[in-house]
């Protein structure tokens, strides 16, 4: 038998079709299927989903069974090749990612995969090996809707992220658990951008964090080994379909969700919900504004809550924060709760400490 090696983002895409992350697909998608979500968001029987889900191979022929083996070395399982077909790689682009341009990460990557696809049902043996920090924390879809139901969870949201938890989106999420019984924390462990913050930094942020600033029992945190695409509103999507099969029930949709770089509006990821119809998705969006520490009212907010001008809000990005970090300086804490500092500054000191001779 022959063997394929799956790259870091086929890996995470095979994990999630194994687990059920990616119901109601069974294996990569065909001809047929690449073309309906790239033009029209849906599978060819009319259900919602966005981004294609396909494996790019220089090898394997129609009747084939290829050994998989993941980007870390495990042996996953098998595909069956039912069909191999040409991908349209601009085409692609320019419907998932609103660009063709090779900058945008998302873009890159599908180039570089190249055309050639192949595509049918899988077998799965194991699931891919993770590091430590992260293991406590894979729970499968079938394991995160028997938590809630032990925990008498009917309405449960879930955030997205890749990035620690900071005072923004601390508000936002507390704000809709007011609203639901439970909040599904879940952020992304797969292939990010290099310059994001790694899964065991960011991981213990959020240990941290809900040790000291949420109810524990109303919070559940597990990993989402998806890879990053960076699709903006498509992603978004993308993100609420796979949270629907965790047995979520509702979304949290904030600023420029799933973005990059000047590629999308600041609310795209919010409007393109409306594209369908209510309840088709399975699972309701939560829309946030952007949300700031507010001088004025001495407290989070939004644009919708506080009446101050901008010399009384405080806005940081991630970004701003990482170069933050990366000179030494200490977020101030309208940003970032201490013990979350603390714990980057820890990482960030590391990872500048000269190698041993």
């Amino acid at each position: 038998m022959s063997e394929l090696k799956l790259s870091h983002k086929q890996t995470a895409d095979f994990e999630l079709l194994a687990n059920g992350g990616f119901a109601p697909l069974e294996g990569f998608q065909g001809s047929e299927a690449w073309k309906t979500v790239v033009e029209d968001m849906r599978l060819p029987d009319g259900q919602p989903w966005s981004i294609p889900v396909t494996l790019a191979s220089e090898t394997g022929e129609v009747g084939d069974t290829i050994e998989l083996i993941g980007h870390e070395g495990s042996k996953l399982g098998t595909i069956t090749v039912e069909e191999v077909y040409e991908r349209d790689l601009k085409h692609e682009a320019q419907n998932v990612f609103r660009t063709t341009d090779e900058a945008h990460p998302g873009v890159a990557m599908t180039y570089r995969e190249g055309a050639r696809t192949i595509a049918g049902p899988i077998s799965v043996e194991q699931l891919p090996e993770h590091i430590d920090a992260v293991k406590p924390y894979l729970l499968s879809p079938a394991d995160t809707k028997k938590t809630f139901e032990e925990r008498g969870w009917k309405t449960v949201v879930a955030f997205q992220t890749r990035n620690p938890i900071h005072r923004a989106h601390e508000f936002i999420t507390k704000c809709a658990l007011e609203i639901v019984d439970g909040l599904f924390i879940h952020p992304i462990v797969g292939e990010t951008k290099s310059d994001d913050i790694p899964p065991e930094t960011r991981m213990r942020c959020y240990e941290v964090l809900i040790e000291n600033y949420y109810v524990p029992e109303r919070v559940l945190l597990g990993v989402n080994p998806a890879a990053m695409r960076y699709a903006g509103p498509r992603e978004a999507i993308f993100h609420a379909l796979v949270r629907r099969n965790y047995g979520c029930t509702h979304f949290i949709v904030g600023r420029d969700h799933a973005g990059v770089g000047d590629y999308y509006g600041t609310y795209d990821a919010q409007h393109i919900f409306d594209e369908f119809e209510p309840g088709e998705l399975g699972i309701e969006p939560l829309k946030f504004e952007h949300s700031f520490y507010c001088k004025l009212t001495k407290g989070m907010a939004t644009a919708k809550t506080s009446p101050a001008g901008n010399e009384d809000k405080v806005f940081l990005s991630g970004t701003a924060v990482r170069e933050m970090l990366g000179r030494g300086e200490r977020p101030p804490e309208e940003f970032s709760r201490p013990e979350v500092a603390d714990v980057l500054i820890e990482a960030y000191s590391e990872q500048s400490e000269p190698a041993p001779a």
